[in-house]
């Protein structure tokens, strides 16, 4: 796999890997006692993390310029076990991307196996660092690399995070997750420059996004702005 395809890559999904981790097999909690109360990192990070094997879908949303619409890409994150993540596309193509030991393995069906070191890009160096970290609901060790922010309430809470290391805030201008109680339902990844947001969401939104094809109601669902 060429430098500049890895790169690509890396610059799309370095944030959700690092993310959509959490939110592997999250229950919503409707009517969480203390659900007005305001939230803090650490409270939501306790809340989403994860044990193995987990499974959750997504429906991803990419905006671009080129793009009459956003294109809409389907499919599941799996965590068979602590040391491997996974990403199935299943519509408009199937891929799978395996991250395991250090390692990315991408696989489309008729085609060679593609494999590369995470540690070829900037976007990746610190990725298993970080990706343990999250799991953990280590929020000192993910503070070593992003600012933390929290608004909202337990109800419905929004938590961002800003990297604070020059090479990738070149790129990535921030992420921010939203959610309700210990359910992570969208990662919104906004990049350095004038690009569109990428909007994945997860869990309960990505099913309730099955019926919706409107870019700004899908955006609403991700930021949690239609009903419940």
């Amino acid at each position: 796999m060429g430098r500049n395809k890895v790169k690509a890559w890396a610059r799309r999904l370095a944030p959700l890997w690092l993310l959509a981790s959490a939110t592997l097999c999250a229950a919503a909690t409707d009517a969480a006692p203390g659900a007005a109360t305001p939230v803090d990192a650490g409270w939501i990070l306790k809340g989403i993390a994860r044990p193995v094997p987990a499974s959750t879908p997504f429906v991803e949303v990419r905006g671009s310029k080129l793009l009459k619409t956003p294109l809409r890409l389907t499919g599941r994150y799996l965590r068979p076990d602590v040391d491997t993540l996974v990403r199935e596309v299943r519509t408009p193509y199937a891929e799978t991307t395996t991250l395991r030991a250090g390692e990315a393995t991408i696989t489309r069906a008729g085609q060679a196996p593609r494999k590369f070191a995470l540690s070829r890009v900037p976007e990746l160096a610190g990725f298993q660092a970080n990706f343990a970290a999250l799991l953990g609901g280590d929020r000192a060790g993910l503070e070593q690399h992003y600012t933390l922010s929290a608004d909202g309430t337990r109800q419905n809470w929004t938590l961002t995070l800003v990297p604070k290391e020059a090479a990738l805030s070149a790129r990535l201008q921030a992420i921010a997750l939203y959610g309700r109680g210990s359910e992570l339902r969208c990662i919104e990844t906004r990049t350095a420059g004038s690009a569109p947001p990428q909007r994945t969401l997860l869990a309960g939104a990505a099913v309730d996004a099955a019926s919706i094809a409107d870019a700004a109601a899908l955006t609403g669902l991700c930021h949690g702005d239609t009903a419940r």
